[in-house]
C-alpha cells in the first residue's frame, strides 16, 4: 500500500499540510466499470468538502 497519498484539493476534509492525504483509507472507482483507461475515467469516492 502506498506510504504518502498526495492531495492537491484544500477543500477535502482529508486535506493536510503538505498535500497529503489524512483519510485512513482511500476508495477510487471507475465511470466505466470495473476497468480505466485513464485517470478521466476515475473519481476518488473519499472526498469530503469541508464545511467553508
Amino acid at each position: 500500500m502506498a506510504k504518502d497519498v498526495l492531495c492537491e484539493v484544500n477543500n477535502c476534509s482529508f486535506w493536510a499540510k503538505g498535500n497529503k492525504c489524512s483519510a485512513e483509507s482511500i476508495y477510487v472507482v471507475s465511470h466505466t466499470g470495473k476497468t480505466a483507461d485513464s485517470t478521466k475515467e476515475t473519481d476518488c469516492k473519499t472526498f469530503e468538502p469541508t464545511d467553508l
